[in-house]
């Protein structure tokens, strides 16, 4: 089986409510990382990784996305438009998309990564899955003395502040097209409940480590602290 993926979905349809007041006047995809937006950043980044054709997904101020970048071709790219009537989520929308290959890549708008997208794809080539979700480690820091009782309720252990460290979603999904059937048309669904339902029915869900950079620019804070890395390090992120 090849690992060469051309197509890439795109889920840029959010209101980006947690990025006010920025994304009052945009949509999230459309608010800059240095010099340019955060979706041409991906873009740039996809066809580097040698994607040719992308899907967008759009709904809040969906025309100006649609606008930006028209057919693509100014970034090396063919590009086409499905416009969600109502929020569908990060799995819901797959279900308006025609024409998705056997396997394709699926992915937030507003993520800013080192990930090598080729590696992620030709992982999931290699064993066959039908999903595979690109992760990466985090610290959460919990603000808070996390307190660990016994089974009779003595204090067992007492953490002051402790920073926690997790595997998380990047937002970054390669999908084989079985996953579709489990995918209610023009329903609401979380990629989460779709991969629920994909282990539920058997089908083999794989985890791709990423030990590199990635910021989710979703919240403000994480928006300043994207920019600020990007504005020193953007080599970093173009191919």
């Amino acid at each position: 089986m090849s690992s060469e993926l051309r197509q890439a979905v795109i889920l840029a349809g959010g209101k980006g409510t947690r990025l006010h007041p920025y994304t009052m006047i945009l949509p999230k995809p459309l608010v800059p990382i240095g010099d340019e937006p955060i979706l041409e950043v991906i873009l740039r980044q996809l066809r580097a990784a040698r994607f040719k054709e992308v899907i967008i997904s759009t709904g809040h101020l969906a025309e100006l996305i649609e606008a930006y970048f028209g057919n693509g071709k100014k970034l090396g790219l063919s590009i086409r438009y499905v416009r969600e009537s109502m929020p569908l989520s990060t799995a819901g929308a797959l279900s308006l998309i025609d024409g998705l290959d056997r396997n394709f890549l699926v992915m937030n708008g507003d993520i800013l990564t080192t990930l090598n997208y080729r590696q992620l794809t030709r992982f999931h080539s290699v064993h066959g899955a039908a999903a595979t979700v690109a992760i990466c480690p985090q610290n959460i820091s919990i603000d808070y003395g996390v307190v660990y009782p016994d089974a009779q309720g003595r204090i067992e252990r007492f953490a002051e502040k402790p920073v926690l460290r997790h595997f998380v979603s990047m937002g970054i999904n390669v999908l084989n097209r079985r996953a579709l059937k489990l995918i209610p048309q023009g329903e609401p669904m979380g990629m989460p409940d779709l991969l629920a339902a994909l282990k539920a029915a058997g089908e083999l869900v794989m985890c791709y480590k990423h030990t590199g950079h990635w910021f989710d620019i979703g919240r403000l804070q994480d928006y300043q602290v994207a920019q600020n890395y990007f504005e020193k390090h953007s080599s970093l992120f173009s191919r």
